[in-house]
């Protein structure tokens, strides 16, 4: 079961062990790492749900998986998290974790959405980075979204600010204009 207080709580314990260990950064690229893995893999998600499965087949499969890859901080951390039951939160702690590096960090994460599967070139990137980083007084972390359900156009989300320029909501604002047609009285 997910937890705000137990994400939280458990990512503030990793943040602080994080800076006395002067590792703050190599544990958030973990993280990074951990919340991808459990958001792409909904059958280790089961595992860590199922309380009849023991802990210790837990950390092995937490050694299995990011032995090799992540700090020996993290691997510690993340077998702690398991051996306390809450295997099931590593997804919302890694979430939380990241969102307390970047706030500390001053970082706002901007989402770009697009319509199609474009790599969006570096000058235009750069560009929203600019404005968004003026916008907000802060360094901005851009991350693409393909859409196939928009039209055209694209979306830009930061913090709670969304730009919208889909092609959809451009024909939305044209079919409200048509509806008010101040030409014709009526016939």
């Amino acid at each position: 079961m997910e937890n705000y207080r137990i994400n939280t709580n458990y990512a503030k314990a990793l943040y602080l062990l994080a800076t006395d260990t002067s590792s703050v950064d190599t544990v958030c690229n973990d993280m990074k790492l951990v919340e991808e893995v459990c958001t792409k893999n909904h059958i280790l998600n089961v595992v860590f749900g199922n309380p009849t499965i023991r802990e210790a087949k837990k950390v092995a499969i937490i050694q299995e998986l990011f032995g090799e890859k992540v700090e020996k901080v993290t691997l510690l951390f993340l077998s702690f998290v398991v051996r306390k039951r809450r295997a099931v939160n590593l997804k919302g702690i890694a979430s939380a974790y990241i969102d307390m590096y970047r706030e500390n960090n001053n970082i706002v994460l901007a989402e770009l959405r697009t319509a199609v599967d474009v790599d969006v070139d570096e000058e235009t990137r750069a560009m929203i980075r600019r404005v968004v980083g003026e916008y907000t007084n802060q360094t901005v972390e851009l991350t693409d979204i393909t859409d196939i359900r928009m039209l055209g156009g694209f979306c830009l989300k930061f913090n709670n600010y969304l730009y919208d320029a889909r092609l959809r909501r451009k024909l939305a604002k044209l079919r409200i204009e048509f509806s008010k047609n101040i030409y014709e009285k009526g016939i």
